[in-house]
């Protein structure tokens, strides 16, 4: 695995962050977006309790952060039909908008970056 830079790293950040946090729509925490990741990124149907575990933090600090995720429409909640208990998250059209502009994001600030980290970072 290639090594790359923690500036580097932290550049990439901070020039998605501000991106996101320039273009119109709502602000997510962390939190929200960490949520947000795991269930686009998981193949698997995701629940709060599996969330929870993942992320390592409180299944009621999932919960508002799904809470606010269902408002924005960017996942929606539905029964497990295998378990009663349970409540599987599911992607939308919107949420699959976002995680679109999110990386459409973050494509444009790794090229964004000086060439040759640029390629450190696509490699």
């Amino acid at each position: 695995m290639p090594v790359v830079s923690e500036a580097l790293l932290l550049s990439l950040l901070r020039g998605t962050v501000d991106a996101v946090v320039q273009r119109d729509g709502a602000d997510m925490t962390a939190r929200q977006t960490a949520v947000l990741l795991a269930v686009y990124l998981q193949d698997e149907p995701q629940t709060v309790r599996g969330l929870a575990a993942a992320l390592r933090v409180s299944k009621p600090a999932v919960t508002r952060a799904i809470d606010r995720l269902a408002a924005l429409e960017l996942v929606v909640r539905r029964d497990d039909p295998r378990d009663g208990r349970s409540i599987l998250l599911q992607r939308t059209a919107a949420g699959m908008g976002y995680m679109r502009e999110l990386g459409g994001i973050m494509t444009d600030v790794v090229r964004s970056l000086s060439p040759g980290s640029a390629g450190r970072l696509a490699a």
